[in-house]
């Protein structure tokens, strides 16, 4: 799924504030790792990118595209694995951000969109905020 930079596409499933602002979808967790995902529609965006600087980890995911510049992703399959090769997160990103809390560590994350594969070491430490943008050609 392909959203538009900049489009103010409806998403049924934003949860609102009773003020009518868009607030961040629950949080989910596997084993360590505690992350959401989504940012589907301008103000869920919006609460997404204010929300990055408070996790350690966040992913985002758009195509470029000749003609119409680029266009976030959702339901990229997304894997992160330990430098041993232990899988830890196995998911679909829900949106085209990730946020993720994790331990400190030295991380692998695939995802994959339209049979293309890409792939990113991370290194999360006490201090250090990793934000990896995965952008596929079309």
């Amino acid at each position: 799924m392909a959203v538009a930079f900049g489009t103010q596409a409806a998403w049924a499933a934003t949860a609102t504030t009773t003020d009518g602002a868009a607030v961040l979808p629950p949080l989910q967790h596997a084993g360590d790792i505690a992350y959401l995902s989504g940012g589907v529609g301008s103000d869920q965006s919006t609460a997404f990118k204010d929300a990055m600087p408070r996790y350690p980890l966040t992913l985002e995911f758009a195509r470029h595209t000749a003609s119409n510049g680029n266009a976030y992703l959702a339901d990229v399959p997304v894997t992160i694995t330990d430098m041993h090769g232990t899988t830890l997160l196995s998911t679909e990103a829900q949106g085209p951000f990730m946020l993720l809390s994790m331990p400190q560590g030295r991380y692998t994350v695939t995802a994959r969109h339209d049979g293309d594969t890409q792939r990113r070491t991370v290194e999360i430490g006490k201090a250090a905020h990793v934000h990896e943008a995965f952008v596929w050609s079309m």
